[in-house]
């Protein structure tokens, strides 16, 4: 047992169920216009970004999180120039995309700039200078409205929000209308990729359902996961396309892919993650077979 009488972070992901975090100190405590945001220090996973009270990253394993969220999507692009992400105040996904030479435009927008100032501040490794690269554009504004009022279409369309709480400022960014419009937004040859929840069999029903509601605009709609260890389960994600399927590749075309992209200094994606990240075990995929709930905007998704 240790010796020091630690203070605990407790996130519930249940009513009846929750994960506790040893803090060493507490970096920041507030609150924005639009969300509570706490940056603690932990002995087991280094700096911790918390959202309404959910763990969005760590410094021990925030490499997982966002290389499983970018490089699936970037590698099966032929040619990614023009990159939108919605959400992603840290500045990781930025970081990631930045790797391909290919990318010209690379716009962020995320609604809460005090949070995303809060990021440069306490967690700069975490955007490793992206927010300074004369490629990116940041605005600070709704993300639905932006791609609802703007009609430049994207090669790909990154969605890194954070769960959709009934108290929390994207609920609406994970409905039938809202990903309609994303579609639209989309270059012929174009895709999506996004995190959609926990993939443990028990809490699955969040990402069952983002899954269903993006079937009805998407030809390729694919699952996939990364066990995440600060957020202690396996995550979810999703790849959508009209015309390419994540499914296709062999380990070999990923990583010819990323070797003649000079992408060379990921930790965890390759070809054979790939493959594994794809293949989700029989339980998941039976019970996402057998949900049918549609997210739309008068019947909105709440995470707990």
């Amino acid at each position: 047992m240790p010796s020091r009488a630690w203070k605990w972070f407790i996130e519930y992901t249940h009513p009846t169920q929750a994960h506790m975090h040893g803090v060493d100190k507490y970096i920041y405590s507030g609150k924005t216009a639009y969300q509570q945001i706490e940056i603690i220090e932990t002995d087991f996973f280094g700096r911790c970004l918390i959202l309404d009270g959910k763990i969005q990253s760590s410094q021990f394993d925030e490499y997982i999180y966002h290389e499983t969220l970018i490089h699936p999507a970037m590698a099966l692009h032929p040619e990614p120039k023009k990159i939108l992400v919605a959400g992603g105040g840290e500045g990781a996904v930025l970081r990631e995309i930045l790797k391909y030479h290919s990318v010209e435009k690379l716009v962020m927008v995320d609604i809460d700039e005090e949070a995303v100032g809060l990021c440069k501040l306490h967690l700069p490794q975490w955007s490793d200078g992206a927010f300074d690269n004369p490629k990116v554009k940041v605005l600070y504004m709704d993300a639905r409205k932006f791609i609802e009022e703007n009609k430049e279409k994207w090669d790909i369309i990154f969605l890194d929000l954070p769960e959709p709480l009934g108290d929390g400022p994207c609920y609406l960014l994970f409905t039938r209308e809202f990903y309609k419009i994303v579609a639209e937004r989309l270059k012929a040859g174009g895709h999506i990729a996004l995190q959609a929840d926990n993939l443990n069999p028990r809490l699955f029903h969040s990402h069952a359902a983002i899954y269903n509601t993006l079937r009805l605009h998407f030809n390729h709609v694919e699952s996939y996961g990364a066990y995440i260890p600060s957020f202690d389960t396996k995550w979810g994600f999703i790849f959508a396309s009209q015309s390419t399927s994540a499914l296709d590749c062999n380990v070999k075309n990923i990583d010819d892919i990323l070797e003649e992209r000079k992408i060379g200094d990921l930790r965890f994606y390759d070809g054979l993650t790939h493959q594994a990240l794809f293949s989700l075990p029989k339980d998941i995929r039976l019970l996402r077979s057998q949900d049918n709930r549609i997210i739309e905007d008068d019947n909105p998704l709440f995470s707990f």
